[in-house]
């Protein structure tokens, strides 16, 4: 099957997974880019800063990319786009707040250059980039400035969600545009590429005024400081605080990297309204009575750095939690995040704030679809063939039955791997070939330098420590001049270990009179007998496998 004459789809990120999402179409050798997210590190990931997709088949085929088009401005769809930018010079199609979002992170990065490829689009209108045009399309989510893809192509027109869910009263007032969805789905729907991650969830998502109700009642009740943790990106939430304050006579302060970067652009741009005299700095804060400031914050997730956690654990420069403090938390934990933020909200009550965190309490709603709307989804465009993407595997696995019980033929339900090609023509869609794929670890500025034999060592180290060996041998002879010393570090402590460490040195001792009898001199045989006869005897003596470093001096 010719390249040429199909459509072919490339999932990089976002299937079998939350976060990093990623899409790649081609037709007539020319590609479009949906999406660049990055995720954040699961817990065995031990000092890794973020996971971003494989981009070597971009990169390799760069020449090709006519253009990116991001849908929103949350991390896992723009996180990987400085990286990616480094290789791949194309245009940037988003909406006005997340090209706002997208400058902020190209400035971080040191890449003001790339900002010129920023082009700012509207939904309800469209673009054209070779053979590919692009409707934006508006849906709601828990950010601002959400638009669905709608990609005419030669062979079909594939419609791709973006995060949703269906607001019919939405902060802002713009609903989701159901008649540009209808209205693809009475002149034909090729694909549908629609959001799984509340696949699970029966019944309907609620909207974001409820959040609304809930804040006026604790702001109502509450009589010292109130403390509000939120995702930095959720800006309809920030505004539903904002009004709250508002009405109970409140200053408000923002503290956090993130939220102070978010509410400055976003204010800036018109999504963020806030009252003449409101915003408080936060050295000001603390000259305000307690019952007349609001603090906005980051936190939610209970990540170590955060301005929450820090105040939490009588850590931040300028805010301490004072007792009789309310502390709402916004959100509810990432899968990963739940030890986390328990230990915060534990480090919480202990200093004496009442802490309001709880699913039901009504202090947040999830910002995506649940299973009647995901049903009126594939209803309203009824497509020939449905991809489930953004969840892990039993989100895909849930969607796709859903899709099947509104009437999608099994056959028409594709549930392809990262890297698989995807290519649809005349005769139908099919699995034709895969391309490399998968995570891409982000250690510092390192970016794929650390994989699997690295994170095995790290764990290791985590687990059971290092001990090194030093030895000092003479070049000519061979005999042990010095040693063996040997240092521990997250094994033992060596002052109260002096017992162990005595035995231990008399195997080493014993491991390289072996070498010596045996005239095994060279250094590699040395290390290699010291590793073997000490690893083994603290597996027996107890059932710990440090990792052992023997460092052979020569004089």
């Amino acid at each position: 099957m010719s390249k040429g004459k199909s459509l072919r789809l490339i999932p990089l990120g976002g299937l079998g997974e939350i976060g990093k999402n990623m899409t790649v179409l081609e037709f007539n050798d020319e590609m479009i880019i949906i999406d660049a997210g990055l995720a954040f590190p699961d817990d065995d990931m031990l000092g890794i800063d973020m996971v971003i997709p494989d981009l070597t088949y971009v990169i390799e085929n760069k020449e090709r990319v006519r253009a990116i088009f991001i849908t929103h401005g949350h991390e896992d769809h723009i996180g990987s786009l400085p990286y990616l930018l480094r290789e791949v010079k194309a245009p940037i199609y988003a909406t006005k707040l997340t090209i706002g979002l997208i400058k902020g992170k190209l400035q971080e990065h040191h890449q003001q250059e790339e900002m010129k490829l920023l082009r700012e689009v509207r939904a309800g209108t469209s673009v054209k980039e070779g053979p590919f045009k692009v409707d934006f399309i508006r849906v709601s989510h828990s950010i601002a400035d959400v638009v669905a893809l709608a990609v005419h192509t030669p062979v079909g027109v594939v419609v791709h969600t973006a995060d949703f869910k269906f607001d019919q009263t939405p902060i802002g007032g713009q609903v989701t545009d159901f008649h540009s969805f209808a209205e693809l789905g009475d002149k034909g729907v090729l694909l549908l590429m629609s959001d799984s991650t509340n696949a699970e969830r029966p019944g309907f998502t609620l909207s974001e005024r409820a959040v609304g109700k809930t804040f006026d009642e604790v702001f109502q009740q509450a009589e010292q400081r109130i403390i509000v943790a939120s995702f930095a990106s959720n800006v309809h939430r920030i505004q539903q605080i904002i009004d709250a304050a508002q009405r109970y006579g409140r200053k408000v302060c923002v503290t956090g990297r993130s939220m102070v970067n978010v509410v400055n652009i976003a204010s800036e741009l018109g999504y963020l309204h806030i009252p003449d005299g409101m915003l408080v700095d936060i050295d000001q804060s603390d000259r305000i009575p307690h019952d007349k400031i609001v603090i906005i914050t980051t936190g939610s997730q209970g990540e170590p750095m955060s301005a929450l956690v820090r105040m939490a654990m009588s850590d931040h420069k300028k805010i301490g939690i004072i007792p009789g403090d309310t502390v709402i938390i916004s959100a509810l934990p990432i899968p990963g995040n739940e030890k986390m933020v328990h230990r915060t909200i534990n480090q919480l009550f202990r200093q004496g704030a009442f802490v309001i965190y709880e699913a039901l309490s009504g202090v947040h709603v999830s910002g995506h679809a649940s299973q009647e709307e995901l049903k009126l989804m594939l209803n309203l465009t009824r497509p020939k063939y449905f991809m489930p993407v953004h969840g892990e595997y039993r989100h895909l696995f849930k969607h796709a039955k859903l899709a099947e019980a509104v009437g999608i033929p099994e056959e028409r339900i594709l549930l392809p791997e990262l890297g698989d090609v995807v290519e649809f023509d005349r005769g139908g869609a099919k699995i034709v070939e895969h391309v490399q794929a998968g995570p891409v670890l982000v250690d510092g500025l390192g970016i794929g330098d650390v994989g699997n034999i690295v994170l095995r060592d790290r764990r290791q180290l985590a687990q059971d420590g290092i001990l090194i060996v030093v030895v000092t041998m003479s070049k000519q002879t061979k005999q042990v001049l010095a040693g063996p010393d040997i240092v521990s570090r997250g094994f033992v402590y060596i002052r109260e270990s002096d017992d162990l460490m005595a035995e231990a040195k008399i195997k080493v001792e014993e491991a390289l009179d072996i070498c010596l009898h045996n005239g095994s001199t060279d250094w590699t045989t040395i290390k290699s007998r010291i590793r073997e006869t000490l690893s083994g005897f603290f597996d027996l003596k107890m059932k710990r496998r440090p990792i052992i470093l023997p460092i052979i001096m020569e004089v």
